[in-house]
């Protein structure tokens, strides 16, 4: 089976957002084929899976998570991510 595809994105915190959800902009959704969760992978090492909201206001190259969420797991806000489906399906 292919990989799914997947694109560097900058990660934003944002306070309004509840732990485990993030929102994206739903033309990049598709394009990666997401339909309700991503994975985020920081420097091949920092890995989650969040479930994920389509949101127009979201702009393209960006993805909105979890203020508190990204600080537990030591993602500084506007950092490069690799954003795909996740691999377990």
């Amino acid at each position: 089976m292919s990989r799914p595809p997947e694109k560097r994105l900058r990660v934003r915190r944002k306070p309004e957002i509840e732990p485990g959800n993030a929102k994206m902009n739903p033309q990049m959704m598709k394009e990666l084929q997401i339909i309700n969760e991503i994975e985020i992978v920081i420097a091949g090492k920092r890995k989650c899976i969040l479930k994920v909201r389509g949101d127009e206001k979201v702009p393209l190259r960006e993805v909105w998570a979890s203020a508190e969420e990204m600080k537990r797991l030591g993602i500084a806000d506007n950092s490069i991510a690799t954003i795909r489906r996740p691999l377990r399906g």
